[in-house]
């Protein structure tokens, strides 16, 4: 029986791992192909065409990226490759064979200075070249493939690779006290939750929906880092002693957004996804680790 196949790149990254974990544990009417860079090399933009010679999906799902923001303020055609360049030749091959790009993209295309949740049609101005650089992917993605959609999200974190979660625990199991900014605000997302919703998605474009463009997707809640660093400290049941500071007190090599908050309106109408409250699922990637304090 014929089945429509589904590429994933990233495949090692959190949310690449949590979609191997959903097809691990369910039967889809579609068939996977998980890759990292040794699949396909997204540095090399020049080798993505060969990859699609060999493979011909009806949806590709773009995880890979570089994420490391601070590094990519020196790192600069590096991160540009990846997160931009790659992504619009991605989005071109998908094009020729009528394929769908979904690609995820990420709250640090605005500049942070907003005070309501932003939509997915408000002008971006990011603060930084990680942002910068998936600003264009996003762009280039919709020149070259009607048929693509970007989900921008925030905040990513699961019990796989490295993340705000599993540091904090690591923290503060070692150290009486930790610093953690208290004036940065935004919506976690588990990636488990987000590699749900884009299931979510693909079976709905194969039931038939014609929706395309930009959607935002975090779990819902607004709090800052510091609340999101308290809820874990007593979730795992650790006794650190967490301590609010400001962003001045805690400089990085690359600007992060004050404000980081996504109308998420538009994904749950057009594709009927509901969002779990932050901190069920905070507690669900938690517990699922074995560490259940209280």
């Amino acid at each position: 029986m014929y089945k429509p196949l589904v590429v994933v790149t990233g495949k090692n990254g959190q949310l690449g791992w949590e979609l191997a974990q959903l097809k691990a544990l369910n039967t889809f009417q579609f068939d996977f192909l998980f890759i990292d860079k040794e699949e396909l090399d997204l540095s090399n933009p020049a080798s993505i065409p060969a990859f699609f010679k060999q493979h011909k999906p009806q949806y590709f799902v773009n995880c890979g990226a570089y994420t490391l923001v601070d590094k990519a303020e020196t790192e600069r055609e590096l991160t540009r490759a990846i997160n931009a360049t790659s992504v619009g030749v991605i989005a071109a091959e998908c094009a020729a064979i009528g394929c769908t790009l979904i690609t995820i993209s990420t709250d640090y295309v605005f500049d942070g200075n907003g005070t309501s949740p932003y939509l997915p049609t408000q002008a971006t101005d990011p603060l930084n070249y990680y942002g910068l650089t998936k600003q264009e992917g996003e762009q280039l993605a919709l020149q070259n493939n009607p048929k693509t959609i970007i989900i921008r999200t925030s905040w990513v974190y699961s019990t796989h690779a490295n993340n705000f979660v599993k540091t904090m625990l690591r923290l503060m199991k070692e150290r009486p006290e930790i610093k953690v900014v208290g004036d940065q605000v935004g919506s976690p997302t588990y990636a488990a939750d987000l590699a749900e919703a884009i299931i979510q998605i693909i079976e709905q474009l194969e039931s038939g929906a014609t929706h395309y463009g930009i959607y935002h997707f975090s779990n819902s809640g607004v709090i800052s880092w510091y609340d999101f660093a308290v809820a874990i400290n007593k979730i795992a049941g650790f006794n650190c002693n967490v301590l609010s500071i400001p962003t001045s007190d805690y400089p990085t090599p690359a600007k992060r957004p004050a404000y980081s908050v996504l109308d998420k309106e538009s994904i749950t109408k057009d594709f009927e996804i509901k969002l779990t409250d932050w901190l069920i699922s905070l507690k669900k990637c938690i517990y699922s680790m074995g560490i259940n304090g209280k």
